[in-house]
């Protein structure tokens, strides 16, 4: 059942219409499950194939979907990066707004 869910969303992926969160389940669920990463492999290299077939260049599709999963591994990472560096940002602006109100209460 749960491979159906993310064999759906391959077309997604290879045609980059994935947000980041459905990319990071996406991402984890093809490191776990050969199946589907074959299946990935599979339609990445037949829509890639195909276009690049249409416009008559040159091409190396299995290095080019390796090179686009470690992108979206890049995304995520950065993504959760930006989420700390948020949290951290809104915790110390709650700090110095505690410290504003309890200068004024003293």
């Amino acid at each position: 059942m749960e491979c159906k869910k993310f064999e759906r969303l391959i077309p997604d992926f290879v045609l980059r219409k994935m947000d980041v969160g459905t990319l990071r389940a996406f991402c984890e669920h093809m490191e776990e499950c050969e199946e589907c990463k074959e299946e990935l492999i599979i339609q990445f290299l037949v829509t890639e194939g195909m276009s690049r077939l249409e416009e008559g260049d040159a091409f190396d599709l299995q290095s080019e979907l390796r090179l686009r999963l470690k992108e979206v591994e890049m995304k995520i990472r950065h993504r959760k990066r930006m989420r700390c560096v948020g949290i951290i940002v809104g915790v110390l602006l709650a700090c110095v707004i505690v410290g504003i109100i309890l200068w004024f209460v003293l």
